[in-house]
């Protein structure tokens, strides 16, 4: 007989960045949640770069934040520095950054789960799932224990059958020398998973003292911070900040890396497994870009009580004596020591095509999955699948619809999207250019964007979503406003033109088109706008996004309303590619593999041609013609 301790609602295996967001946002919507992790010390640990959000990622973190996650509010409480990325280009692709404490982002993300009604963090390694009939029922653990449960969310992050390499030096370990979890992958594949391997890596950690930083460039934060989470005070964060550095790798670097590659592992068939193309190791940069005589390092603080400094931008699984050797050739790192060693890790995780868009398993009910064991890199892509599996998974026990979120609406609906629709052989990152909508899925809109779907499932109070719709009433009339405002040609309206750089008026205009202009903004002209009312900063910062970019907006938004006609085309489940004749045989079978959910994501798999799209069409109007019979 099973030995069943417990019962619970949902169980999520990891507690990672994926595996925090799944467990918060099931236990929040009412569900007995149990957590498990091989360390509670490892609870939102960083083990690689010491920072939250970056081009792109941060506008997943804000979209988490609006839809009722954490990681925004735990990275508000613990980063020692922050800036606004891409200020001198359009807010399309404004991106906050910010260096966290490590140890404190990890201790507080620790304290908000432990501290969560309905949620149990519990240290076990989960070595099996339960699947009764295709549908999941619970887990084990390597001690036996069964923990029965309606929905199981796997987030095991890099720690799935994990061995960390340098040089000829191989150890079965998860990150920062953590236990592996070594049994789950073996019930995974019996139980119809396909699984494959992926690396990532990271760089030395180095000794503070021995840095000599009169030789690098000194990285400030902004000056006025922004905060992530839309729920945090502005003046609750303004603070001192801890400085970042900037130097660069030279001609010596290189020499001794070309020099050793054959005591690579990645280049001495050691490892197999694929990593990230946009985050590669030195050695991979000194290969692939030969031409290029040097690379940035960022040397980054890995938080306020340690002297630990992270070396951004050299992340390696060269031997201990090369790591040595190329890392004393970057100018102010000529006598450094380094505290913990770069590395590569190995893990296990799977293509996330045997997902449907809720992040739930195709041929396993009940059974989701987030963060990097779907096949993605990066703590904000991880956090935003786990918020999303563990609200599926929390709507597959409440058996009410899942939440999915398409690629016109958020970055996360793009990210999960690209994931279970095409096959990438390698780590994915999220990145700007892969958002069609861009323009309109900025990270200062998210809580417009997203806020309703985090009320509508629960993570959002009545209260902060009044707030939201407040927000969007007062950006409305605002706008309007600003339209009616005529404005002469006084010499006080001249100077201030002019003062910006912009052309003098000839005739009269609106405050709204002088907002248009790009030397100009909305704060500037308050001078010449004396009925102008008192509105907070964002409801300011939203009036003159808006009005500067109405034409392209709008253009983008009719370009949405064309994808939503072919998003809203759903697919019957029950459909059969083999009977649609006029599919050519490519397209019949891969969209038997990926079973679309609508004809716009069955547009987006490669190997699908506009024309099969065209057949697919046709044949779903007389299949819901002959049902509709």
């Amino acid at each position: 007989m099973p030995n069943i301790c417990e019962e619970y609602d949902v169980v999520v295996v990891g507690a990672g960045h994926a595996g925090c967001e799944a467990a918060l946002a099931s236990a929040r919507l009412g569900l007995e949640t149990i957590c498990f992790t091989v360390s509670c010390e490892s609870i939102a640990m960083m083990p690689c770069n010491p920072n939250i959000g970056g081009s792109s990622k941060g506008h997943l973190v804000r979209e988490i934040d609006a839809l009722g996650g954490e990681m925004g509010k735990n990275i508000d409480a613990t980063f020692i520095q922050s800036k606004m990325l891409n200020k001198s280009k359009g807010p399309a692709v404004h991106s906050l950054r910010a260096q966290a404490d490590k140890s404190d982002y990890s201790r507080r993300m620790r304290k908000v789960m432990e501290n969560t009604e309905h949620l149990l963090v519990r240290q076990a390694e989960v070595s099996e799932i339960c699947v009764e009939d295709g549908k999941i029922s619970g887990v084990k653990t390597v001690s036996g224990a069964m923990y029965k449960a309606k929905a199981v969310v796997l987030c095991t992050g890099v720690y799935l059958k994990a061995r960390c390499i340098f040089g000829d030096t191989s150890y079965a370990t998860g990150p920062n020398g953590l236990q592996a979890a070594t049994h789950l992958t073996d019930s995974l594949i019996q139980n119809g998973v396909e699984i494959r391997r992926f690396k990532t890596g990271t760089p030395a950690r180095v000794d503070k003292r021995s840095i000599d930083f009169t030789k690098m460039t000194e990285q400030f934060g902004d000056e006025r911070v922004v905060p992530f989470s839309f729920t945090t005070d502005p003046e609750s964060i303004q603070k001192d900040q801890i400085s970042c550095w900037l130097t660069y790798t030279n001609e010596d670097t290189h020499k001794i890396i070309r020099e050793n590659l054959d005591r690579s592992p990645l280049y001495g068939g050691v490892i197999h497994s694929t990593g990230p193309r946009y985050c590669p190791s030195i050695e991979d940069k000194v290969v692939k870009f030969a031409d290029k005589d040097r690379h940035q390092v960022f040397i980054e603080p890995e938080g306020l009580y340690t002297n630990e400094m992270y070396l951004g931008g050299m992340s390696s699984s060269m031997p201990e004596d090369v790591q040595y050797a190329m890392y004393r050739t970057v100018p102010g790192l000529e006598n450094v020591k380094i505290v913990r060693n770069a590395y590569a890790i190995e893990y296990d995780c799977i293509s996330a095509v045997q997902l449907d868009s809720s992040l739930e398993f195709k041929k396993i009910k009940g059974l989701f999955a987030g963060g990097q064991f779907n096949g993605s890199s990066g703590y904000e892509e991880a956090a935003a699948q786990g918020i999303i599996a563990g609200i599926n998974a929390a709507m597959y026990v409440k058996e009410e619809e899942p939440l999915i979120l398409d690629r016109s609406e958020s970055y996360i609906g793009v990210l999960i999207d690209d994931l279970v629709t095409k096959e990438s052989a390698e780590p994915y990152r999220m990145m700007t250019s892969r958002a069609e909508y861009r323009l309109i899925l900025r990270q200062d809109n998210a809580d417009i964007r997203l806020s309703k779907y985090g009320h509508r499932v629960g993570l959002i109070s009545d209260e902060r979503m009044n707030g939201v719709i407040e927000k969007e009433r007062l950006i409305a009339e605002e706008i309007e406003r600003v339209k009616t405002v005529n404005i002469g040609t006084s010499e006080e309206v001249q100077k201030i033109v002019e003062g910006a750089g912009s052309t003098r008026l000839i005739t009269g205009t609106t405050i709204a088109e002088l907002v248009k202009r790009p030397e100009l903004n909305y704060e500037m002209l308050a001078p010449i706008d004396p009925h102008r009312p008192e509105l907070p900063w964002d409801v300011k910062e939203q009036v003159n996004i808006n009005l500067k970019y109405e034409g392209y907006i709008d253009r983008q938004m009719r370009q949405v309303e064309h994808f939503k006609k072919l998003e809203n085309k759903i697919i019957p489940e029950s459909i059969d590619y083999s009977q649609i004749h006029s599919l050519r045989m490519e397209a019949t079978q891969k969209l038997e593999k990926f079973r679309p959910r609508s004809i716009g994501q069955a547009s987006r798999i490669s190997g699908v041609s506009p024309a099969d799209i065209s057949v697919l069409l046709v044949y779903l109007e007389q299949f819901n013609y002959k049902n509709r019979q």
